[in-house]
């Protein structure tokens, strides 16, 4: 039989995670929605969904998209103002550290 991914209740550090990345993006998101940000807010309008609900394999894909929202070059942070984007920069990042640990010592 496969290896299969486990569910996400049977990795509490990343679904924990996940819901604090979810609900940070669900204020990004209201914050876009606030000033006209329609680029953002297109970005990110999947985001929390997404952060409550997908399989730790989706759940990857997921956190990496929304942490490519702070690039180099071109990054939420602005347009948003702080209060919206640094809490969820943290939690993006927490989830993608403890996704990390579970690849290593899963």
């Amino acid at each position: 039989m496969p290896d299969r991914d486990p569910a996400r209740h049977e990795l509490p550090d990343i679904d924990s995670a996940a819901l604090v990345a979810a609900r940070a993006a669900d204020h990004a998101l209201r914050e876009a929605q606030a000033i006209g940000a329609d680029r953002w807010v297109r970005y990110l309008d999947p985001l929390p969904d997404h952060l409550r609900d997908d399989s730790l394999r989706d759940l990857r894909s997921t956190a990496r998209r929304a942490r490519a929202a702070f690039g180099p070059k071109d990054s939420i942070r602005d347009m948003l103002p702080a209060d919206a984007t640094e809490p969820l920069l943290r939690a993006i990042d927490r989830l993608l550290k403890a996704i990390a640990r579970h690849d290593t010592h899963g």
